[in-house]
């Protein structure tokens, strides 16, 4: 559904509101009529030498909706102030249409008549009231989250030595700045470790016990600290002596020989006798050895046989013992092979044969879907559009590299005259086809006219037809990147990515989001093909492809790592975007 365009042709010094609504039957059906509003006689702006008089009159186009820009209740210099506008609805068919007052201060530039009209025309007029929303996250809010009273609880969950834990944060938002609220909401937490622990993901208070040192330890503002106390207590007295034990066994008496005495003095010479008989050779002095293994000394010399051992000859020698490598194992010379073993594959030696897709000529599964390899199937089995040959065109039809791009949405001449706002701090989507590889390093599109630069959170970026990000353009805040468009007819955009992206053949997904300033309507004018028809707008073939569309809700300040493609809604803005 396209969004009327309502840029004001009041001077810049009067701030305007942007009012907008849909009226739909019970049936689904657009309702026609009109919405008037009407201020208090004559408005004077002496600052703008203005008079402003009269009812605005806002008529329901073929969807439903309205939209009207209109002067802020609050405008400053205003003759007169504090006044209302009288809303009154003028419904074809609809009995008892309403007549409301409604306040538009300046610092809601946008409203949505469904979320301020009252159901009941006596209860009070609507004044946007701060305050009115409560968000929630697992960091610090955005600094242009939420209006002057909202709330945001941040919720941050940490794990550390298996102990899970959650630290609550009330945050309020005053004088356009987020600022805690009294303190974390969290209970201490008990860890237990016998070595050093990290204090990241602990919080003040914790406590940690060091299984090992008995140490106990409380975490501070930055980390551990110095231990707070020891589950060891001091030394204890010397208990009292205890009662002495029975007497041990006699021990076994010794066997060993005590000393040697000593030599007497030598006695005077006998008289010599007659020569006598040899006698028997005594026994050896005490602790002398008379024979080992069996052979008598004095000089024993034994040999491997002598002691049942195998001669160091014998070691890997025919008839012998086997031997070891430097690994311990058995060599291979060494082992007999059975007949019908196994001695080579495909060429290669063992012990521990590594066979690669070459050697048994195949081709490795590396070479499935890339060039001179082989087809690979997607899990419908069937060939990837990527992997068909492209056939060489035989007539003259434009295609992008004629204009200079890899990929566009469309033909930009068969776009509409008129182009479109793209709505601000919206996710647009758009999809392009890459017939073959190509290095992309600009995201381009086609704007009718532009001027006042985008504010911070401006972006562009490329997404793969999984939903991963695949390039992304810096920061498009002001008009550095992207010069301002004043020319009749518009102009070709584009930024470059922070780097240069090589994209094999495939479809791809160009999402962008503009931060611009809605009060004074200078946003971008971009390029669409026909959005006129209704629904569905961006199904066109028979397998679900969305061309075109948005994720709902205000888009993130910079390009995500990824998008849900499941998440895209349709939209009828088909909006121009191209690569380069």
């Amino acid at each position: 559904m396209s969004t009327p365009t309502d840029t004001s042709p009041l001077p810049p010094g009067i701030p305007t509101v942007r009012v907008h609504g849909r009226y739909l039957g019970p049936d689904g059906r657009a309702l026609t009529g009109t919405v008037t509003f009407t201020a208090p006689g004559l408005l004077t702006f002496p600052q703008s030498d203005l008079f402003i008089a009269g009812p605005v009159v806002a008529a329901l186009d073929e969807n439903g909706s309205f939209s009207a820009r209109l002067p802020a209740t609050d405008a400053p210099d205003m003759n007169p102030s504090g006044w209302a506008w009288t809303v009154k609805e003028n419904l074809a068919g609809v009995v008892g249409s309403r007549t409301f007052a409604l306040l538009l201060p300046k610092n809601v530039p946008d409203v949505d008549l469904a979320d301020v009209a009252p159901a009941d025309p006596t209860t009070p007029n609507y004044v946007p009231v701060p305050g009115s929303q409560i968000y929630t996250g697992n960091t610090a809010p955005a600094a242009d989250l939420g209006l002057d009273g909202d709330f945001y609880t941040q919720y941050d969950t940490r794990s550390l030595l298996g102990v899970t834990h959650t630290t609550v944060t009330m945050w309020k938002k005053s004088g356009g700045a987020w600022a805690t609220v009294g303190g974390d909401l969290r209970g201490s937490q008990w860890y237990v470790n016998d070595t050093t622990t990290p204090s990241a993901d602990a919080k003040p208070g914790d406590l940690l016990l060091r299984a090992d040192t008995g140490d106990i330890r409380q975490r501070g503002e930055t980390d551990w600290g110095a231990p707070v106390g020891n589950l060891k207590g001091p030394k204890g007295d010397t208990g009292p002596q205890g009662d002495r034990g029975p007497k041990g066994d006699t021990g076994e008496a010794s066997t060993v020989p005590g000393p040697k005495g000593d030599t007497g003095p030598a006695g005077p010479p006998g008289p010599v006798g007659p020569e006598g008989v040899q006698g028997p050779k005594g026994d050896p002095g005490n602790g002398s050895v008379n024979s080992v293994n069996g052979s008598l000394g004095p000089d024993i010399v034994l040999h491997a046989a002598d002691v049942g051992a195998v001669p160091a000859s014998d070691r890997g020698a025919p008839g012998g013992v086997a031997s070891l490598d430097e690994t311990g194992k058995v060599p291979g010379a060494q082992l007999s092979i059975p007949s019908g073993a196994v001695v080579t594959v495909n060429g290669k030696s063992g012990p521990t044969v590594t066979l690669v897709a070459a050697d048994v000529s195949a081709l490795a599964t590396s070479a499935r879907g890339t060039a001179n390899g082989v087809a690979s199937l997607d899990g419908s089995s069937r060939l990837p559009l990527a992997q068909l040959p492209l056939e060489v065109p035989t007539d003259h039809t434009w295609g992008p590299s004629d204009l200079g791009l890899k990929a566009w949405a469309f033909d930009p001449a068969v776009g509409m005259s008129t182009p479109i706002y793209p709505g601000n701090a919206t996710l647009r989507i758009t999809a392009v086809l890459l017939k073959s590889t190509q290095t992309v390093s600009r995201v381009c599109w086609h704007f009718g006219g532009y001027a006042g630069g985008m504010t911070a959170g401006s972006w562009g970026a490329i997404y793969n037809a999984s939903g991963t990000r695949v390039g992304t353009t810096a920061a498009l805040t002001g008009e550095t990147v992207i010069a301002g468009v004043h020319n009749a007819g518009g102009a070709t955009v584009s930024a470059p990515l922070t780097a240069n992206a090589s994209l094999p053949a495939g479809i791809y997904y160009v999402a962008w989001s503009f931060r611009y300033n809605t009060t004074a309507g200078d946003g971008p004018m971009m390029l669409c093909a026909d959005s006129a028809f209704g629904s569905p707008p961006n199904f066109f073939g028979l397998n679900n492809i969305r061309r075109y569309g948005s994720i709902a809700g205000t888009a993130a300040t910079s390009a995500p790592a990824s998008i849900s493609l499941s998440a895209v809604e349709n939209g009828s803005n088909r909006f121009w975007a191209a690569l380069a």
